[in-house]
Protein backbone atom coordinates (compact mmCIF):
# COMPACT_ATOMS: atom_id res chain seq x y z
CA UNK A 1 0.00 0.00 0.00
CA UNK A 2 1.69 3.43 -1.08
CA UNK A 3 -0.09 6.86 1.31
CA UNK A 4 0.86 10.02 1.17
CA UNK A 5 0.26 12.69 2.95
CA UNK A 6 -0.58 16.39 1.60
CA UNK A 7 -0.33 19.79 3.36
CA UNK A 8 -2.23 22.97 2.23
CA UNK A 9 -1.02 26.04 4.77
CA UNK A 10 -2.71 28.84 4.04
CA UNK A 11 -3.05 32.24 5.83
CA UNK A 12 -5.75 30.86 8.26
CA UNK A 13 -5.27 27.59 8.60
CA UNK A 14 -2.76 24.47 7.88
CA UNK A 15 -4.56 21.36 6.47
CA UNK A 16 -3.63 17.81 5.88
CA UNK A 17 -4.89 14.95 3.73
CA UNK A 18 -3.63 10.96 3.62
CA UNK A 19 -4.24 9.66 -0.29
CA UNK A 20 -4.42 5.95 -0.58
CA UNK A 21 -2.92 5.85 -4.03
CA UNK A 22 -3.96 2.12 -4.64
CA UNK A 23 -7.76 2.78 -3.70
CA UNK A 24 -7.70 6.41 -4.81
CA UNK A 25 -9.29 7.75 -1.98
CA UNK A 26 -8.76 10.26 1.14
CA UNK A 27 -8.14 8.25 4.20
CA UNK A 28 -7.90 10.46 6.79
CA UNK A 29 -8.28 14.53 7.14
CA UNK A 30 -7.48 17.43 9.85
CA UNK A 31 -7.12 21.01 10.22
CA UNK A 32 -5.23 23.54 12.55
CA UNK A 33 -5.44 27.42 12.94
CA UNK A 34 -2.85 29.93 13.29
CA UNK A 35 -3.36 33.77 13.37
CA UNK A 36 -2.15 37.24 11.68
CA UNK A 37 -0.14 39.22 14.35
CA UNK A 38 -2.42 41.86 15.75
CA UNK A 39 -1.75 45.59 16.50
CA UNK A 40 0.24 45.84 13.27
CA UNK A 41 -0.04 49.64 11.27
CA UNK A 42 -2.40 48.93 8.40
CA UNK A 43 -1.39 46.92 5.35
CA UNK A 44 0.96 44.75 7.28
CA UNK A 45 0.21 41.36 7.58
CA UNK A 46 2.52 39.35 9.07
CA UNK A 47 2.71 35.63 10.68
CA UNK A 48 5.09 33.71 13.11
CA UNK A 49 6.81 30.79 10.59
CA UNK A 50 7.04 29.03 13.81
CA UNK A 51 3.14 28.79 13.96
CA UNK A 52 3.18 26.73 10.55
CA UNK A 53 5.19 24.80 12.20
CA UNK A 54 3.28 23.72 14.86
CA UNK A 55 0.19 23.79 13.08
CA UNK A 56 1.79 21.32 10.68
CA UNK A 57 3.09 18.80 13.81
CA UNK A 58 -1.05 19.37 14.82
CA UNK A 59 -2.22 18.19 11.87
CA UNK A 60 0.28 15.19 10.90
CA UNK A 61 -0.07 13.67 14.26
CA UNK A 62 -3.66 13.76 13.59
CA UNK A 63 -3.65 12.12 10.21
CA UNK A 64 -1.43 9.42 11.67
CA UNK A 65 -3.91 9.19 14.70
CA UNK A 66 -6.26 8.47 12.36
CA UNK A 67 -4.83 6.00 10.06
CA UNK A 68 -3.18 4.05 12.83
CA UNK A 69 0.81 3.67 14.22
CA UNK A 70 0.94 0.54 11.66
CA UNK A 71 -0.30 2.36 8.22
CA UNK A 72 1.40 5.63 9.36
CA UNK A 73 4.51 3.48 8.27
CA UNK A 74 3.58 2.54 4.66
CA UNK A 75 3.72 6.62 4.01
CA UNK A 76 5.40 7.01 1.09
CA UNK A 77 6.03 11.04 0.54
CA UNK A 78 4.71 14.50 1.90
CA UNK A 79 4.35 17.19 -0.57
CA UNK A 80 3.54 21.12 0.78
CA UNK A 81 1.24 23.39 -0.73
CA UNK A 82 1.61 26.92 0.90
CA UNK A 83 0.82 30.47 0.59
CA UNK A 84 2.62 32.53 -1.76
CA UNK A 85 5.27 35.27 -1.64
CA UNK A 86 5.21 35.25 1.65
CA UNK A 87 8.78 36.39 3.07
CA UNK A 88 10.43 34.43 5.47
CA UNK A 89 14.40 35.60 6.18
CA UNK A 90 16.59 32.99 8.57
CA UNK A 91 19.81 33.81 9.80
CA UNK A 92 23.34 31.28 9.61
CA UNK A 93 21.24 28.94 12.65
CA UNK A 94 18.33 28.70 10.39
CA UNK A 95 16.21 30.55 12.34
CA UNK A 96 13.63 33.40 11.50
CA UNK A 97 15.03 36.62 11.95
CA UNK A 98 11.63 38.31 11.98
CA UNK A 99 7.85 37.11 11.27
CA UNK A 100 6.85 36.58 7.66
CA UNK A 101 5.33 39.11 5.10
CA UNK A 102 2.99 38.04 3.72
CA UNK A 103 1.11 37.83 0.60
CA UNK A 104 -1.70 39.91 1.60
CA UNK A 105 0.75 42.96 2.75
CA UNK A 106 0.71 45.95 0.99
CA UNK A 107 3.14 47.89 2.45
CA UNK A 108 5.81 47.63 0.18
CA UNK A 109 4.12 50.54 -2.80
CA UNK A 110 7.12 52.73 -2.34
CA UNK A 111 9.49 49.54 -2.40
CA UNK A 112 7.53 48.35 -6.39
CA UNK A 113 7.87 52.16 -7.43
CA UNK A 114 11.96 52.23 -6.35
CA UNK A 115 12.33 48.69 -8.25
CA UNK A 116 10.20 49.43 -11.45
CA UNK A 117 12.48 52.15 -11.48
CA UNK A 118 15.66 50.77 -10.78
CA UNK A 119 14.90 48.58 -13.71
CA UNK A 120 14.32 50.72 -16.00
CA UNK A 121 9.52 51.23 -16.44
CA UNK A 122 7.20 48.46 -16.24
CA UNK A 123 7.87 47.71 -19.72
CA UNK A 124 11.51 47.19 -19.00
CA UNK A 125 10.66 44.97 -16.14
CA UNK A 126 8.37 42.49 -18.25
CA UNK A 127 11.02 42.21 -20.71
CA UNK A 128 13.89 41.24 -18.14
CA UNK A 129 11.88 38.96 -15.40
CA UNK A 130 8.12 38.79 -16.97
CA UNK A 131 6.17 39.48 -13.72
CA UNK A 132 5.77 43.27 -12.46
CA UNK A 133 6.96 44.15 -9.35
CA UNK A 134 3.61 44.42 -7.11
CA UNK A 135 3.31 45.07 -3.20
CA UNK A 136 2.28 41.23 -2.71
CA UNK A 137 4.93 39.67 -4.14
CA UNK A 138 8.27 39.26 -2.29
CA UNK A 139 11.19 41.39 -4.05
CA UNK A 140 9.61 44.42 -2.84
CA UNK A 141 9.61 42.85 1.13
CA UNK A 142 13.13 42.43 0.48
CA UNK A 143 13.85 46.04 -0.50
CA UNK A 144 11.38 47.29 2.40
CA UNK A 145 13.56 45.08 4.92
CA UNK A 146 16.92 46.74 3.83
CA UNK A 147 15.03 50.20 3.99
CA UNK A 148 13.03 49.58 7.46
CA UNK A 149 14.79 46.61 9.13
CA UNK A 150 18.75 47.52 7.92
CA UNK A 151 19.84 45.49 11.43
CA UNK A 152 17.45 42.54 10.54
CA UNK A 153 18.56 42.53 6.31
CA UNK A 154 22.13 42.55 7.48
CA UNK A 155 21.67 39.58 9.74
CA UNK A 156 21.01 37.84 6.47
CA UNK A 157 24.89 37.63 5.18
CA UNK A 158 26.39 36.42 9.02
CA UNK A 159 29.51 37.51 9.55
CA UNK A 160 32.59 37.87 7.71
CA UNK A 161 33.51 34.73 5.46
CA UNK A 162 30.86 32.49 7.79
CA UNK A 163 27.64 30.97 6.88
CA UNK A 164 25.18 32.89 5.38
CA UNK A 165 21.31 33.09 6.08
CA UNK A 166 18.31 32.49 3.75
CA UNK A 167 15.38 33.47 1.81
CA UNK A 168 12.44 30.96 1.65
CA UNK A 169 8.58 31.17 1.08
CA UNK A 170 6.48 29.62 3.35
CA UNK A 171 5.89 26.01 2.03
CA UNK A 172 10.17 26.37 1.42
CA UNK A 173 10.33 26.84 5.38
CA UNK A 174 8.17 24.25 5.95
CA UNK A 175 10.37 21.80 3.79
CA UNK A 176 13.54 23.51 5.41
CA UNK A 177 11.96 22.37 9.08
CA UNK A 178 10.79 18.28 7.58
CA UNK A 179 13.98 17.85 6.03
CA UNK A 180 16.87 20.32 6.88
CA UNK A 181 17.32 21.56 3.34
CA UNK A 182 16.87 25.06 1.77
CA UNK A 183 14.86 24.35 -1.79
CA UNK A 184 12.93 26.28 -4.33
CA UNK A 185 11.23 24.72 -7.59
CA UNK A 186 10.29 26.71 -10.68
CA UNK A 187 6.40 27.15 -9.49
CA UNK A 188 6.39 29.06 -6.23
CA UNK A 189 9.73 30.86 -7.05
CA UNK A 190 7.92 32.29 -9.92
CA UNK A 191 5.99 34.36 -7.98
CA UNK A 192 8.73 36.06 -5.92
CA UNK A 193 9.60 38.33 -8.65
CA UNK A 194 12.93 37.87 -8.55
CA UNK A 195 13.13 35.37 -11.32
CA UNK A 196 13.01 35.56 -15.08
CA UNK A 197 9.70 33.17 -15.75
CA UNK A 198 10.86 32.90 -19.47
CA UNK A 199 14.01 31.32 -18.67
CA UNK A 200 13.91 29.71 -15.71
CA UNK A 201 16.39 31.59 -13.91
CA UNK A 202 17.14 33.57 -10.89
CA UNK A 203 16.92 37.35 -12.79
CA UNK A 204 20.35 39.36 -11.72
CA UNK A 205 18.77 42.30 -12.69
CA UNK A 206 16.18 41.76 -10.17
CA UNK A 207 18.06 40.70 -7.65
CA UNK A 208 21.08 43.06 -7.92
CA UNK A 209 18.55 46.00 -8.23
CA UNK A 210 17.62 45.02 -4.28
CA UNK A 211 21.11 44.25 -3.09
CA UNK A 212 24.27 41.66 -5.37
CA UNK A 213 24.64 39.48 -2.15
CA UNK A 214 21.17 37.80 -2.19
CA UNK A 215 22.44 35.88 -4.43
CA UNK A 216 24.31 34.35 -1.94
CA UNK A 217 21.31 33.29 0.61
CA UNK A 218 18.89 32.37 -2.95
CA UNK A 219 18.39 28.70 -3.04
CA UNK A 220 19.26 27.30 -6.37
CA UNK A 221 16.31 26.53 -8.52
CA UNK A 222 15.01 23.36 -8.98
CA UNK A 223 12.89 21.41 -10.92
CA UNK A 224 9.15 20.87 -9.68
CA UNK A 225 9.27 17.04 -10.25
CA UNK A 226 12.24 16.60 -7.94
CA UNK A 227 12.62 15.44 -4.19
CA UNK A 228 13.57 17.84 -1.49
CA UNK A 229 15.20 14.94 0.77
CA UNK A 230 13.76 12.48 3.17
CA UNK A 231 12.38 13.50 7.14
CA UNK A 232 15.16 14.26 9.33
CA UNK A 233 15.50 11.56 11.89
CA UNK A 234 14.02 13.69 15.01
CA UNK A 235 11.03 14.24 12.69
CA UNK A 236 10.13 11.00 11.10
CA UNK A 237 10.46 9.78 15.13
CA UNK A 238 7.94 12.33 16.35
CA UNK A 239 5.11 11.54 13.54
CA UNK A 240 5.55 8.03 13.67
CA UNK A 241 6.53 8.30 9.62
CA UNK A 242 9.81 5.68 8.06
CA UNK A 243 12.65 7.38 8.30
CA UNK A 244 12.81 7.16 4.32
CA UNK A 245 9.49 8.80 3.94
CA UNK A 246 10.09 11.93 1.15
CA UNK A 247 9.44 15.16 1.18
CA UNK A 248 8.46 16.63 -2.10
CA UNK A 249 9.02 19.66 -4.06
CA UNK A 250 5.82 21.20 -2.85
CA UNK A 251 4.50 24.80 -4.71
CA UNK A 252 2.38 27.65 -3.56
CA UNK A 253 -1.15 27.04 -3.31
CA UNK A 254 -2.11 28.12 -6.81
CA UNK A 255 0.50 25.76 -8.09
CA UNK A 256 -0.88 22.35 -5.76
CA UNK A 257 -4.38 23.68 -6.36
CA UNK A 258 -4.01 23.46 -10.47
CA UNK A 259 -2.65 19.76 -9.55
CA UNK A 260 -5.42 19.06 -7.10
CA UNK A 261 -7.79 19.92 -9.84
CA UNK A 262 -6.55 18.13 -12.77
CA UNK A 263 -5.63 21.30 -14.27
CA UNK A 264 -1.97 19.95 -15.58
CA UNK A 265 -2.51 20.38 -19.52
CA UNK A 266 -4.09 22.57 -21.69
CA UNK A 267 -8.01 23.38 -21.60
CA UNK A 268 -8.51 23.18 -17.79
CA UNK A 269 -9.10 26.38 -16.14
CA UNK A 270 -9.13 26.60 -11.87
CA UNK A 271 -10.75 28.86 -9.78
CA UNK A 272 -10.10 29.40 -5.89
CA UNK A 273 -12.82 31.00 -3.94
CA UNK A 274 -10.90 31.35 0.09
CA UNK A 275 -9.79 34.11 1.90
CA UNK A 276 -7.85 35.75 -1.67
CA UNK A 277 -9.58 34.22 -5.05
CA UNK A 278 -7.27 33.30 -7.64
CA UNK A 279 -8.51 31.77 -11.51
CA UNK A 280 -5.27 29.95 -13.87
CA UNK A 281 -5.10 27.56 -16.45
CA UNK A 282 -2.31 25.24 -17.66
CA UNK A 283 0.51 26.17 -20.60
CA UNK A 284 3.19 25.09 -22.15
CA UNK A 285 4.90 28.11 -22.27
CA UNK A 286 4.96 31.64 -20.69
CA UNK A 287 1.78 33.66 -21.26
CA UNK A 288 3.30 37.26 -19.87
CA UNK A 289 0.40 39.84 -20.28
CA UNK A 290 2.03 43.31 -21.34
CA UNK A 291 0.11 45.06 -19.07
CA UNK A 292 1.00 42.89 -15.91
CA UNK A 293 -1.98 42.21 -15.09
CA UNK A 294 -2.27 38.32 -15.37
CA UNK A 295 0.85 36.99 -13.50
CA UNK A 296 3.06 34.75 -15.53
CA UNK A 297 3.89 31.80 -13.04
CA UNK A 298 5.42 28.31 -13.68
CA UNK A 299 3.91 26.37 -12.52
CA UNK A 300 5.01 22.73 -10.06
CA UNK A 301 4.85 20.53 -13.13
CA UNK A 302 7.44 22.47 -14.94
CA UNK A 303 4.95 23.81 -17.30
CA UNK A 304 3.74 27.34 -16.81
CA UNK A 305 0.31 29.01 -15.02
CA UNK A 306 -1.36 32.34 -16.55
CA UNK A 307 -2.68 33.39 -13.10
CA UNK A 308 -4.83 36.31 -11.73
CA UNK A 309 -5.15 36.93 -7.90
CA UNK A 310 -7.97 38.93 -5.73
CA UNK A 311 -7.17 39.84 -2.08
CA UNK A 312 -10.54 40.05 -1.31
CA UNK A 313 -12.96 36.70 -1.43
CA UNK A 314 -13.80 34.30 1.83
CA UNK A 315 -12.91 37.91 3.85
CA UNK A 316 -15.53 40.12 2.48
CA UNK A 317 -18.06 37.72 2.48
CA UNK A 318 -17.13 35.98 6.55
CA UNK A 319 -16.63 39.58 7.55
CA UNK A 320 -20.57 40.30 6.91
CA UNK A 321 -21.73 36.65 7.24
CA UNK A 322 -20.24 37.42 11.07
CA UNK A 323 -21.19 41.01 11.38
CA UNK A 324 -24.60 39.47 11.32
CA UNK A 325 -24.30 36.36 13.43
CA UNK A 326 -25.54 33.72 10.46
CA UNK A 327 -24.83 30.55 9.83
CA UNK A 328 -23.29 29.43 6.27
CA UNK A 329 -26.59 28.05 5.52
CA UNK A 330 -28.73 31.06 6.41
CA UNK A 331 -25.80 33.25 4.84
CA UNK A 332 -26.47 31.56 1.74
CA UNK A 333 -30.90 31.66 1.98
CA UNK A 334 -30.36 35.33 2.53
CA UNK A 335 -28.32 35.98 -0.97
CA UNK A 336 -30.76 33.48 -2.69
CA UNK A 337 -33.47 35.92 -1.57
CA UNK A 338 -32.25 38.48 -3.45
CA UNK A 339 -32.30 39.01 -7.21
CA UNK A 340 -28.92 38.82 -9.47
CA UNK A 341 -27.61 42.37 -9.18
CA UNK A 342 -28.91 43.57 -5.91
CA UNK A 343 -31.45 45.79 -6.88
CA UNK A 344 -28.89 47.93 -7.72
CA UNK A 345 -26.50 47.75 -4.54
CA UNK A 346 -22.56 47.08 -5.43
CA UNK A 347 -19.36 46.39 -3.37
CA UNK A 348 -15.78 47.49 -4.05
CA UNK A 349 -14.82 44.77 -1.96
CA UNK A 350 -11.28 46.15 -0.88
CA UNK A 351 -11.00 45.49 2.45
CA UNK A 352 -6.76 44.81 2.46
CA UNK A 353 -6.92 47.18 -0.73
CA UNK A 354 -6.46 44.62 -4.10
CA UNK A 355 -3.90 43.15 -6.28
CA UNK A 356 -6.28 42.75 -9.28
CA UNK A 357 -6.88 45.74 -10.35
CA UNK A 358 -3.91 46.57 -8.79
CA UNK A 359 -5.40 49.00 -6.09
CA UNK A 360 -3.74 48.98 -2.41
CA UNK A 361 -4.86 51.66 -0.94
CA UNK A 362 -8.38 50.59 -1.69
CA UNK A 363 -11.11 50.01 0.83
CA UNK A 364 -14.38 48.72 0.76
CA UNK A 365 -17.29 50.60 -0.87
CA UNK A 366 -20.91 49.80 -1.32
CA UNK A 367 -22.73 51.99 -3.87
CA UNK A 368 -26.47 51.89 -3.90
CA UNK A 369 -27.68 51.82 -0.73
CA UNK A 370 -31.17 53.01 0.16
CA UNK A 371 -33.99 52.62 2.12
CA UNK A 372 -34.96 48.96 0.08
CA UNK A 373 -31.30 47.56 -0.22
CA UNK A 374 -29.77 48.57 3.52
CA UNK A 375 -30.76 45.03 4.78
CA UNK A 376 -29.10 41.97 5.71
CA UNK A 377 -30.05 39.99 2.36
CA UNK A 378 -29.01 42.86 0.48
CA UNK A 379 -25.63 43.59 1.53
CA UNK A 380 -24.89 39.58 1.24
CA UNK A 381 -26.25 39.37 -1.83
CA UNK A 382 -24.13 42.46 -3.18
CA UNK A 383 -20.74 41.44 -1.07
CA UNK A 384 -21.23 37.88 -2.80
CA UNK A 385 -21.62 39.43 -5.97
CA UNK A 386 -18.97 42.00 -5.53
CA UNK A 387 -15.98 39.52 -5.33
CA UNK A 388 -17.10 37.09 -7.64
CA UNK A 389 -16.97 40.15 -10.39
CA UNK A 390 -13.30 41.51 -9.17
CA UNK A 391 -12.64 38.08 -9.81
CA UNK A 392 -14.23 38.24 -13.17
CA UNK A 393 -11.99 41.23 -14.18
CA UNK A 394 -9.05 39.02 -14.48
CA UNK A 395 -11.10 36.74 -15.83
CA UNK A 396 -11.45 38.88 -18.55
CA UNK A 397 -7.81 39.83 -19.01
CA UNK A 398 -7.44 36.23 -19.35
CA UNK A 399 -9.31 35.44 -22.30
CA UNK A 400 -8.01 38.22 -23.71
CA UNK A 401 -4.58 36.57 -23.46
CA UNK A 402 -6.29 33.76 -25.38
CA UNK A 403 -7.05 31.06 -22.57
CA UNK A 404 -11.33 31.29 -22.69
CA UNK A 405 -13.64 29.51 -19.64
CA UNK A 406 -16.35 27.12 -21.05
CA UNK A 407 -16.21 25.44 -18.06
CA UNK A 408 -14.25 26.51 -14.54
CA UNK A 409 -13.37 24.01 -12.30
CA UNK A 410 -13.95 25.77 -8.94
CA UNK A 411 -12.53 25.09 -4.57
CA UNK A 412 -12.13 26.43 -1.28
CA UNK A 413 -14.78 27.62 0.51
CA UNK A 414 -16.56 29.64 -1.66
CA UNK A 415 -17.08 26.88 -3.76
CA UNK A 416 -19.36 25.05 -1.00
CA UNK A 417 -22.09 27.36 -1.15
CA UNK A 418 -24.94 26.40 -4.22
CA UNK A 419 -25.91 30.03 -4.40
CA UNK A 420 -22.48 31.21 -4.71
CA UNK A 421 -21.76 28.93 -7.16
CA UNK A 422 -24.70 29.95 -9.28
CA UNK A 423 -23.53 33.49 -9.07
CA UNK A 424 -20.26 32.19 -10.68
CA UNK A 425 -21.58 30.66 -13.55
CA UNK A 426 -24.24 33.91 -14.10
CA UNK A 427 -20.83 36.11 -13.48
CA UNK A 428 -18.69 34.08 -15.50
CA UNK A 429 -20.83 32.85 -18.32
CA UNK A 430 -19.50 29.48 -17.76
CA UNK A 431 -20.25 26.28 -16.66
CA UNK A 432 -18.91 25.70 -13.10
CA UNK A 433 -18.27 22.69 -11.35
CA UNK A 434 -16.78 21.91 -8.05
CA UNK A 435 -14.25 19.13 -7.54
CA UNK A 436 -15.62 15.94 -5.33
CA UNK A 437 -12.12 16.34 -2.92
CA UNK A 438 -12.19 20.29 -2.08
CA UNK A 439 -9.14 20.62 -0.48
CA UNK A 440 -7.27 21.01 -3.99
CA UNK A 441 -4.38 22.17 -2.86
CA UNK A 442 -3.87 19.03 -0.41
CA UNK A 443 -4.33 16.69 -2.75
CA UNK A 444 -1.90 18.40 -4.86
CA UNK A 445 0.51 18.27 -2.60
CA UNK A 446 -0.09 14.31 -1.67
CA UNK A 447 -0.15 13.67 -5.78
CA UNK A 448 3.20 15.51 -6.60
CA UNK A 449 4.72 13.42 -3.54
CA UNK A 450 3.42 10.16 -5.51
CA UNK A 451 4.77 11.56 -8.67
CA UNK A 452 7.86 12.86 -7.89
CA UNK A 453 8.34 9.16 -6.06
CA UNK A 454 7.51 7.63 -9.30
CA UNK A 455 9.66 9.92 -11.08
CA UNK A 456 12.68 7.96 -9.62
CA UNK A 457 12.68 5.04 -11.10
CA UNK A 458 10.49 5.63 -14.13
CA UNK A 459 11.84 9.39 -15.31
CA UNK A 460 8.92 9.54 -17.79
CA UNK A 461 5.81 9.36 -15.63
CA UNK A 462 3.85 11.75 -16.21
CA UNK A 463 1.62 13.54 -13.37
CA UNK A 464 -1.43 13.40 -16.11
CA UNK A 465 -1.95 9.93 -15.40
CA UNK A 466 -2.03 10.59 -11.63
CA UNK A 467 -4.55 13.13 -12.01
CA UNK A 468 -6.33 11.55 -14.39
CA UNK A 469 -7.20 8.53 -11.93
CA UNK A 470 -6.87 10.20 -8.92
CA UNK A 471 -9.09 13.86 -9.39
CA UNK A 472 -12.53 13.90 -10.19
CA UNK A 473 -15.56 16.75 -10.52
CA UNK A 474 -19.40 16.42 -8.76
CA UNK A 475 -20.99 16.69 -11.48
CA UNK A 476 -24.12 16.27 -9.21
CA UNK A 477 -23.46 20.27 -8.22
CA UNK A 478 -22.52 21.70 -11.32
CA UNK A 479 -24.02 24.75 -12.38
CA UNK A 480 -24.10 26.81 -15.81
CA UNK A 481 -24.68 30.13 -16.53
CA UNK A 482 -28.21 32.03 -17.09
CA UNK A 483 -28.55 34.41 -19.85
CA UNK A 484 -30.45 37.25 -18.51
CA UNK A 485 -28.43 37.39 -15.20
CA UNK A 486 -25.13 37.55 -17.20
CA UNK A 487 -26.67 40.10 -19.07
CA UNK A 488 -27.25 41.96 -15.74
CA UNK A 489 -23.97 41.09 -14.64
CA UNK A 490 -21.73 42.47 -17.71
CA UNK A 491 -23.85 45.91 -16.60
CA UNK A 492 -22.80 45.73 -13.27
CA UNK A 493 -19.46 44.79 -14.35
CA UNK A 494 -19.21 47.79 -15.99
CA UNK A 495 -20.45 50.12 -12.69
CA UNK A 496 -17.77 48.22 -10.73
CA UNK A 497 -14.54 48.82 -13.38
CA UNK A 498 -15.45 52.39 -13.77
CA UNK A 499 -16.12 53.00 -9.94
CA UNK A 500 -12.45 51.19 -9.12
CA UNK A 501 -10.84 53.51 -11.51
CA UNK A 502 -12.21 56.71 -10.70
CA UNK A 503 -11.76 56.06 -6.60
CA UNK A 504 -8.01 55.71 -6.78
CA UNK A 505 -6.82 59.08 -6.01
CA UNK A 506 -9.46 59.24 -3.51
CA UNK A 507 -8.48 55.53 -1.83
CA UNK A 508 -4.45 57.29 -1.65
CA UNK A 509 -5.65 60.45 0.31
CA UNK A 510 -7.95 58.47 2.55
CA UNK A 511 -5.04 55.66 3.45
CA UNK A 512 -2.79 58.51 4.05
CA UNK A 513 -5.52 59.88 6.48
CA UNK A 514 -5.94 56.93 8.25
CA UNK A 515 -1.98 56.65 8.50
Amino acid sequence: MSLFIGIDSGTQSTKAIVLDLAQRKTLARAQAPHHLIEGLPAGHMEQHPQDWCAALDTVIAAVVAKIGARRAKQVRGIGISGQQHGLVVLDAAGQPIRPAKLWCDTSTTKECELLTAKLGGAKAVLRKTGIPFLPGYTAPKLLWLKRNEPANFRRLFGKGKGARGKVLLPHDFLNFYLTGRAFMEYGDASGTALMDVRRRQWSRAAVDAIDPRLAEVLPPLSRSDEIVGTLLPEIAAKYGLSSDCIVSAGGGDNMMGAIGTGNVRPGVISASFGTSGTIYAYSQSAIVDPEGEIAAFCDSTDGWLPLLCTMNVTTATEAVRNLFGKDHDAFDAAVASVPAGADGLLLLPYLAGERTPNVPDGSGVFLGLTAQTISQAHLARATMEGVTLGMNYGLRRLAKLGVSAKEIRVTGGGARSAAWRQIMADVFGARVVPMLEDEGAALGGAIQAAWALERQSNPKAKITALTDSLVAVDEARACRPDKTRHAIYCEIQAVQDKLSTSLREVFARQRALAS
